[in-house]
């Protein structure tokens, strides 16, 4: 097969990481891999894997951006792959328009990846256009049935994301030297069980329900330090000056630790106790929950979204009603009382994930236009 995906850029991000698992996988495979997008810091990686990259601007939201429409079906016919994967709404756009003013009789096939719970109106139906469409959760499956009602649920495949075991294996320890580090910075983690919160600091992912849950704990009696992974946005640099607050009024400042962004979040999981995911709105996937059970670690969240897929799977006893702190402390005593801990990780692993999406170019190229 010669394969092309297209998404906005390569920087940071879950679509960004699947894109280059896809394409180290065809490479892999003996196929050929092409990406599009506007470029970033992971084209090094892609292009190391043994990968194309072409770098085209599809990823501003402006009128000039129709200007790439000729240029992508112009890329197409020169480059006559046979699958093209949009992974991103206005790539997908792009790619649509140009593909679809193609000759049906010789096009390339086309998939789309839904990988979020996007809002619900025109613009975001592009990525339902697709021959095979790829949902990344039974969540987002139901999502795209109930939204976009025309969609033909028969050419829906849901494909939960996965974790590479020799990137995350169960009871993973952090080396010697990153362990002294850590000690030497977190020193008034001595004596305490570390909890971790790991998310983008935002209202709706629940780091006020953490703080909340960190007070009861603390007043219970329990030797707890919260940890807090994750930066705000620059524009929402006043949350974070809020969660301080929320901690001194709650007078829990002490046992907390703000870890800001972090690019070893692997190794704070693996000297963390338990893990928690606090979403208000529900999680297309989640893929940090996963790759914390993935080592072992206990996960506690909230029971919706693609989050609540895995844990049912993986860790049920984690699972307790959205914004119920109660609840969530519940379960956290019983997990530190019983030191609970999660099994396999059963289906959602990397490997499955792409023999599941190569699965389905390959049935998308083999039924008839």
């Amino acid at each position: 097969m010669k394969v092309i995906q297209i998404l906005p850029e390569l920087n940071s991000g879950g679509v960004e990481r699947g894109t280059l698992e896809v394409a180290a996988r065809l490479v892999a495979d003996g196929h050929e891999s092409i990406v599009i997008s506007n470029g970033g810091r992971q084209v090094a990686d892609l292009e190391r894997a043994g990968s194309r990259h072409i770098t085209l601007p599809v990823h501003r939201k402006a009128l000039a951006s129709l200007a790439q429409i000729p240029r992508l079906r112009a890329l197409f016919a020169s480059e006559k792959p046979d699958l093209i994967h949009v992974r991103s709404r206005l790539p997908a756009w792009l790619a649509f328009l140009a593909w679809k003013s193609m000759d049906p009789r010789t096009r390339p096939r086309l998939v789309s990846t839904v990988h979020g719970f996007y809002s619900v109106n025109a613009y975001s139906a592009v990525m339902t256009r697709g021959e095979r469409v790829i949902a990344v959760s039974e969540s987002v499956r139901d999502y795209i049935l109930k939204n976009y009602p025309k969609t033909d649920a028969g050419k829906i495949t849901v494909i939960h994301r996965g974790v590479d075991e020799a990137v995350y294996p169960v009871g993973f320890t952090p080396s010697p030297e990153w362990l002294a580090k850590w000690r030497q910075e977190n020193s008034n983690l001595e004596g305490r069980i570390p909890l971790l919160m790991p998310a983008r600091l935002t209202r709706w992912k629940g780091q006020v329900d953490f703080l909340n849950l960190m007070a009861r704990l603390i007043a219970a009696g329990r030797p707890v330090h919260g940890l807090i992974v994750g930066e705000p946005h620059p524009k929402k640099l006043a949350f974070l000056d809020e969660l301080k607050q929320l901690a001194n009024e709650l007078g829990i400042a002490d046992r907390l630790t703000f870890l800001g962004h972090r690019s070893d979040l692997r190794e704070v999981m693996a000297v963390s106790t338990l893990v928690y995911s606090l979403s208000l709105d529900p999680e297309a996937f989640g893929r940090v929950s996963l790759e914390a059970m993935a080592v072992g670690k206990p996960v506690v969240a909230y029971d919706h979204g693609g989050v609540a897929e895995q844990l049912r799977v993986i860790f049920p006893a984690g699972l307790v009603p959205v914004g119920d702190v109660d609840a969530a402390l519940a379960a956290t005593l019983d997990v530190l009382d019983r030191e609970l801990a999660p099994g396999s990780i059963g289906p959602f692993t990397l490997k499955r994930m792409l023999d599941a999406t190569l699965g389905v170019y390959q049935n998308v190229l083999a039924s008839p236009r």
